[in-house]
Formats: structure tokens, C-alpha cells, sequence
């Protein structure tokens, strides 16, 4: 399969702007890794037009597919998670080509896990587990039980990432393996939300119990990012919050996250007059507390 592919990846190797190429080849008859294809070539670039641009190849019977991704997409995956399958590509595919070392140092950095990247990453996988869990104790209440079913599973594999990542590693694609060896007691919650022969009313019920509990034991955790960049203003308004090249990341789970926060008391809110009368701008104030 190399012989075949390397007329292609040595033209992109011959490019300066070529940082690093790596093989995946399919590992099973189903393979979503590989978009069930039997070989896909990633090519990482200092900059592109694109930030994204894929080929499909077809030769005696094999597929493949090649990705060409600049830099500066690849390091925003890692960081907010957003391709689970890249970390995978990096760290269990085969090297072709590595200039100056580029994918060797990237993959320290995975398994390093910087400080820094681990508080926003913790930060936006809590923003994700308030909104799901909030979004689906709605449906509990007006007993859509499916849907709010959908929505817990969700929310426990927000906890689940949230618990892996709190102790230095990167989640992988199969989560549930690294959590059931850290963190038994989330672990257990998803077993019997998926395997209780209760009914699923009587399993939401009690999911929701536990899980009020260990959603608020995680806030200080769950929020310290969050909580550190509003220490860094006395007030801050939304709109400037949603312009620090930070909390941008949290995206539209932002405003669900400090409006929690709120009402756990890490923040409070400071009313700011405008114009209209009895009107005030909201703004958000980290509490002496914390």
C-alpha cells in the first residue's frame, strides 16, 4: 500500500511548506477512522488556502484519501477537541515525512498535555455538560423521556472527557475505556443509565439525582478558566467577554455557563445604567468567595 501511495506523498514531502505526512490504514472491516476507506494520508502544512482540502484516490481495488490541513487547523482541533480523530492520527500513525522534528514535538505535546490547554479544555467540556444536562432535565420534566434520555448520555460523556482530561490525557475516541479505569463512579452511572432493567422514567430520575450532585462538586474545577479570566476585570459585559481570544472558545455554551455561574454564586451581577429608564446592562463580576 506505501509502494503504491508514494508517488503521491513524495510530490508533497518536495514542498517547503510540507510540515509532516502520516499513514492510517484501516484497522478493521468497519473502519470510521479511515471514513471506512482502506488507507487515508494526512498531510500537515505550514499555511493554505484551504484550512481543509481532501483528495480520494481509487487503485487496484484499495480507496484512500488524502487530507491536506494547514497548522493552524490541526493545533485548533487539538485544543478545543473538535476531531477526536486527529489525535488518533497523530499519535498511532505512521510517519512518512517529519521536517525538523514538527510531528515529533506535537506528539510530546500531546502526551504532556500542557496546563494551560488542560484548564480550557476542562472549561469547554463543562460549558457542554451544563447545557446538555440543563437541556435534558427539560425534557425529563415534560416527560420527553427519549430526548432527555439523548441528551443525558451526552452530558455524561462531557463528564466522562471532563474527568480523563482533568488527570493529564487527552480523550480518546473510546472514552469509556480510560473513565472506567479513572473514575469509576462516572462510569457506573452510565452502566446503569444503559444496562438498568428499570424502567427509563425511574433510570432518568435517579441519573438526575446523582449527576445534580457531580455536576456541582465539579463546578470550581469545571469553571476555574472561566472563573480566571473574569478575574482578570473588575466587570466584564458580555459582549466584551465574547471577544477574549479565550473565552471565544466557549462559543454559544458561554452564556449558559455564567448564568450558572450565577446563580452558584463563583459570580455575580452588576447592574450598569444605560440610557433607558429602568434598564441597566448586565455585568458579570467574580464573587469575593472565590
Amino acid at each position: 500500500m506505501e509502494n503504491l501511495l508514494r508517488p503521491i506523498y513524495q510530490e508533497r514531502a518536495s514542498h517547503p511548506d510540507t510540515l509532516a505526512i502520516v499513514m492510517i490504514e484501516k484497522r478493521n472491516q468497519t473502519s470510521p477512522l479511515t471514513d471506512n476507506l482502506d488507507v487515508a494520508l494526512l498531510v500537515i502544512v505550514k499555511e493554505a488556502k484551504q484550512p481543509v482540502f481532501i483528495k480520494h484516490y481509487e487503485f487496484d481495488g484499495q480507496k484512500a484519501s488524502l487530507t491536506i490541513v494547514s497548522d493552524q487547523q490541526v493545533q485548533e482541533w487539538i485544543l478545543l477537541g473538535t476531531n477526536r480523530r486527529m489525535v488518533d492520527w497523530i499519535l498511532n500513525g505512521k510517519v512518512l515525512f517529519d521536517r525538523n522534528e514538527y510531528l515529533g514535538e506535537l506528539v510530546d505535546r500531546l502526551k504532556v498535555f500542557p496546563f494551560s490547554e488542560r484548564r480550557l479544555k476542562i472549561g469547554l467540556e463543562y460549558g457542554k455538560l451544563i447545557r446538555r444536562y440543563l437541556e435534558g432535565k427539560v425534557f425529563f420534566e415534560s416527560r420527553q423521556f427519549l430526548d432527555a434520555y439523548n441528551h443525558i448520555v451526552h452530558a455524561l460523556h462531557h463528564l466522562a472527557r471532563l474527568e480523563v482530561i482533568d488527570r493529564g490525557f487527552y480523550p480518546e475516541v473510546t472514552v469509556w475505556n480510560q473513565v472506567r479505569q479513572m473514575e469509576p463512579q462516572v462510569y457506573k452511572l452510565y452502566k446503569e443509565l444503559v444496562e438498568s432493567e428499570e424502567s427509563l422514567e425511574k433510570r432518568l430520575e435517579l441519573l438526575f439525582l446523582a449527576s445534580d450532585f457531580l455536576i456541582h462538586s465539579k463546578s470550581e474545577i469545571g469553571a476555574g478558566h472561566l472563573l480566571g479570566i473574569l478575574s482578570e476585570k473588575d466587570v466584564w459585559l458580555y459582549a466584551d467577554l465574547m471577544e477574549h481570544p479565550e473565552a471565544r472558545y466557549y462559543s454559544v455554551d458561554l452564556s449558559v455557563l455564567l448564568e450558572f455561574l450565577v446563580d452558584k454564586e463563583f459570580v455575580e451581577v452588576v447592574k450598569i445604567e444605560t440610557k433607558g429608564q429602568r434598564i441597566f446592562h448586565r455585568g458579570y463580576s467574580v464573587t469575593k468567595k472565590y
